[in-house]
């Protein structure tokens, strides 16, 4: 086999008994790197090393591929103001990863007399996310729908995401909660005593004229 050094230096063609002493002599490890090769060729390498820069490598290749993944968000001309929220919220988590974020809004029935509709609601959404992205395109009717692409703005441009809390850039939001307002010095307020209008009345009137009356026999 094919030896190479830790420092780029060609040690010749060894059998696999004298590569592995010069490779224990130096006190690093051999890896096989090009097993296809005529002979094979391999490395004298600190193995541990070797793994931890081949998987920042491989790291670094799927951010850049990132960039070619595409995400789908679904909107409607009736969507609810929280739900609107909800659907940019995971665009926005979808942008910070270097996703690209394709918005479709579809309309039903009737709904196709209306299309201004359709397009304040893309166009709403739009304007929240900027921000984080920008449209490829004008939004555009294709269709039943309308279609918009957003592309993820460069990090340094690119506002803070909800995951870089995670990662230890910034301190999770604290939430507010808003409560009714109570006045400062509450008036009691007295109850009317039970025993009194609950009192039984004599002969179902409270002033009876015929009490006093004497009646002969």
């Amino acid at each position: 086999m094919r030896v190479i050094g830790n420092d780029g230096k060609q040690h010749g063609i060894l059998s696999l008994g004298d590569a592995l002493t010069l490779a224990r002599s130096h006190g690093v490890d051999l890896v096989e790197i090009a097993p296809n090769a005529t002979p094979p060729v391999c490395r004298m390498v600190d193995y541990g090393k070797f793994r931890y820069e081949q998987a920042k490598r491989e790291k670094e290749s799927k951010k850049h591929q990132h960039a070619t993944k595409v995400k789908e968000v679904q909107l409607s001309p009736k969507i609810d103001m929280h739900d609107l929220g909800v659907k940019l919220e995971h665009a926005i988590g979808f942008l910070c990863e270097d996703m690209k974020v394709k918005v479709t809004l579809k309309f039903r029935g009737r709904e196709m007399a209306h299309t201004e509709f359709g397009f304040q609601v893309v166009q709403k959404f739009l304007t929240d996310i900027a921000a984080y992205g920008h449209p490829d395109f004008e939004p555009k009717l294709i269709g039943r729908g309308i279609n918009a692409m957003i592309s993820p703005l460069p990090r340094n441009k690119r506002a803070k995401g909800p995951r870089q809390v995670e990662d230890g850039e910034g301190p999770a939001p604290t939430p507010v909660r808003v409560e009714s307002p109570r006045p400062a010095n509450p008036i009691p307020i007295e109850r009317a005593d039970k025993s009194a209008a609950e009192a039984p009345r004599s002969g179902g009137f409270t002033n009876n004229p015929f009490a006093q009356l004497e009646i002969e026999r």
